[in-house]
């Protein structure tokens, strides 16, 4: 079973889709926030909004996600864990332009990571985004 503490901070990151159910907008329609998390302290480096007909980031959105994990400590890590059967295309060539090893793991797996992310941001959302 996969924990942080069996990681050194930017040894792994993680992708993972941090809303549960799309995101609705009134002008741009319906989105997934897609996040990009450090395995080790579960900071997360940065996210981006998908339109709900698209699978993963584009490649300048993966570029950027990379990036945003890069300037932490200006280096990639050796992995990537990637829920399996997300982000099949895109996501794993920017990561392994990088040199990074790309993982796909059981979502299930992953939960001891992203789930408080992910119950945090569902409760941002449900409080109508308010502080």
């Amino acid at each position: 079973m996969l924990h942080p503490n069996q990681f050194e901070v930017n040894e792994a990151w993680i992708a993972f889709q941090l809303n549960e159910a799309p995101i609705h907008t009134d002008r741009d329609g319906a989105f997934n926030c897609i996040a990009l998390m450090d395995a080790a302290s579960c900071f997360i480096f940065d996210m981006v909004m998908v339109p709900t007909g698209k699978s993963e980031p584009s490649s300048s959105e993966a570029r950027r996600l990379l990036k945003k994990g890069w300037e932490a400590k200006r280096q990639y890590p050796k992995t990537l864990f990637l829920p399996a059967g997300r982000f099949q295309r895109v996501l794993p060539a920017e990561a392994e332009r990088q040199g990074i090893d790309v993982v796909p793991v059981h979502e299930s797996k992953l939960q001891v990571f992203v789930g408080e992310a992910q119950q945090g941001f569902k409760e941002h959302l449900q409080r109508g985004g308010e502080k």
